[in-house]
């Protein structure tokens, strides 16, 4: 399906074109290039997961996230380097990462987790070594643009984008020794590493590891390309539609974190919360750690303009969220309050977007 889509793409770009001039067609167009990228989505976690399931944790979760991520970063910078030029892409996509799953698909586990068992566990020392890494990528990367003085407006001088690229790829890389060597225990709750040796039923598979391993690639190289065609009828929604700038970053934000989302749900009802835990802050945590570097490099190379900073109302928000989530993961259990309060939260993000 998504190969049989992208070569109609390709073959019928003059017909595009005039779609993007009738508000019906542009809305019809986009959405059928959002399913298949969505259902493209979500065989690629299907097939990771069987590998996550084959890998055990924490190795598993950090391949089913970097799985996704990848495949984020790839869009975003496809999408942000076709078309017209758009400054704001990146950054408005890593904001609605973190009010999605920090507010929107976390507060969603915690409620569905807490309505069926009240109160859940997790190992309260793997929320802290994401918060910890999570806070400062975010804080340096989406607010202190806004008050650096080597450029004007929300962007940074090339020498702070090389500093702030490797200080990025740095702290991931520093996470990532500590999750699968030097703590490997922070990540696993001991109930739920008891239960790795009992066979899930939803993640078996007759196949060979090889063949999910060969299907996640080709899954994933027809939708990078599907996003790179996503990319002028984005740009037609906003420019003819009146649609609210970030809505571009919202959507490309939701095509490739529900999938993987729907599985940290699935855990949270399964009472398996600390593989909940794992999934969302581990891919918050890796779409701010990599897709830094990776715009950067696509602006310093193709010479475009990036703007990283959020306006004053998304500071608000960003700092609002981080503070609730370390208040959320100060304690080793979690219920339905929790959730209710960060699904709150990212109804006043989307009621923001829509209505500043």
């Amino acid at each position: 399906m998504a190969v049989l889509t992208l070569t109609l793409l390709l073959l019928g770009k003059g017909r595009i074109a005039t779609a993007l001039d009738q508000p019906a067609l542009l809305i019809l167009l986009l959405t059928i290039i959002c399913s298949v990228i969505l259902a493209s989505a979500i065989a690629i976690v299907r097939h990771a997961e069987v590998l996550a399931h084959r890998l055990g944790e924490p190795a598993g979760t950090l391949l089913l996230t970097l799985a996704i991520t990848g495949l984020e970063v790839t869009m975003v910078a496809f999408v942000m380097s076709t078309g017209t030029e758009k400054p704001a892409l990146a950054r408005d996509t890593m904001f609605a990462v973190v009010m999605l799953v920090l507010n929107g698909f976390l507060g969603l586990a915690l409620l569905l987790g807490g309505l069926r068992h009240h109160e859940q566990r997790f190992n309260l020392q793997s929320a802290n070594a994401f918060l910890v890494m999570i806070l400062p990528l975010t804080v340096l990367g989406l607010i202190l643009p806004n008050f650096t003085h080597a450029t004007e407006g929300p962007t940074l001088s090339k020498f702070q984008m090389v500093f702030l690229s490797i200080m990025s790829l740095g702290i991931y890389g520093v996470f990532l020794f500590v999750q699968n060597y030097r703590h490997r225990g922070f990540f696993m709750a001991p109930a739920e590493a008891a239960e790795e040796a009992v066979p899930d039923p939803a993640q078996h598979s007759a196949r060979p590891t090889v063949y999910h391993a060969v299907m996640l690639g080709f899954y994933g190289l027809p939708l990078v390309l599907l996003a790179k065609q996503m990319a002028a009828p984005l740009d037609a929604i906003v420019i003819k539609l009146g649609a609210p700038p970030a809505l571009g970053g919202f959507i490309m934000a939701l095509l490739v974190l529900t999938p993987e989302s729907i599985a940290a749900i699935r855990a949270a009802l399964a009472d398996r919360l600390q593989r909940s835990v794992n999934i969302l802050l581990g891919s918050v945590l890796a779409s701010i750690g990599l897709t830094i570097p990776l715009v950067i490099a696509v602006s310093l190379a193709s010479g475009r303009t990036l703007v990283l900073g959020v306006d004053a109302v998304g500071a608000v928000m960003l700092v609002l969220t981080l503070l609730t989530s370390i208040l959320t993961f100060s304690l080793p259990r979690t219920n339905v309050l929790l959730g209710c309060v960060h699904l709150l939260l990212f109804g006043a993000y989307l009621m923001l977007m829509f209505d500043f």
